[in-house]
């Protein structure tokens, strides 16, 4: 059995969202396809991760001076508590969706927060004498974004800051297995063309639920 984290960075639902209408189709076509595979869902504007505040950074410094835990203070303990939870999840899962919207160029700040507490040393990646190593070899990526000009390719190419950057991020924790689904153009002139693109959208997410 494989456990697969499906997680999303879109505050509205799936009847507002073009990324979360895709990617609930997909979670359900992934559930036919695997029924003995564990899914969980992560609502990153449900969850509260820590950013990286002074609390968590002089906790961090504390521990790696030889500090014990109960001698963090109370804000300390709760945030650096909460972003080991957060890591070990993510490093005990076997495949990851990751389903957002393009803002500005890149991905919703919750997401970002997400992935600086799962960039830890030790955990997802680790330093050797020959440079970083990432630690999470032959696990699965899926990452579905929504934008409303076309990024993947074509002139605007060079700005597209979301799924480049994620990416980048888990080739670094070495995982090569990594597939995108976009749905983009929505918002351009021809908006009545949106409809056909969210379908064709879903038809590729069934498509790649059935062998990932």
């Amino acid at each position: 059995m494989a456990t697969l984290l499906y997680i999303t960075a879109h505050p509205l639902d799936p009847q507002s969202s073009y990324s979360l209408a895709v990617g609930k189709e997909f979670i359900e076509a992934y559930r036919k396809a695997n029924p003995g595979d564990k899914v969980i869902h992560l609502d990153l504007y449900k969850e509260n991760i820590p950013q990286f505040d002074a609390d968590v950074l002089r906790g961090w410094e504390k521990l790696r001076s030889g500090s014990s835990f109960d001698q963090l203070t109370d804000d300390e303990k709760s945030k650096v508590a909460c972003l080991e939870a957060v890591v070990d999840q993510f490093v005990a899962a076997d495949k990851y969706v990751y389903v957002s919207p393009m803002w500005n160029f890149s991905i919703p700040p919750v997401l970002k927060a997400y992935t600086d507490a799962t960039s830890i040393p030790g955990k997802t990646f680790r330093y050797t004498e020959n440079g970083p190593e990432g630690l999470l070899t032959g696990k699965k990526v899926l990452h579905i974004q929504a934008s409303g000009s076309v990024y993947s390719e074509g002139p605007l190419a060079p700005l597209e800051m979301g799924y480049s950057y994620l990416n980048k991020v888990l080739q670094f924790y070495g995982i090569q297995s990594i597939e995108a689904i976009f749905i983009e153009g929505t918002a351009l002139t021809s908006q009545k063309q949106a409809p056909a693109i969210k379908e064709k959208a879903i038809a590729h997410a069934k498509e790649v639920a059935r062998s990932f």
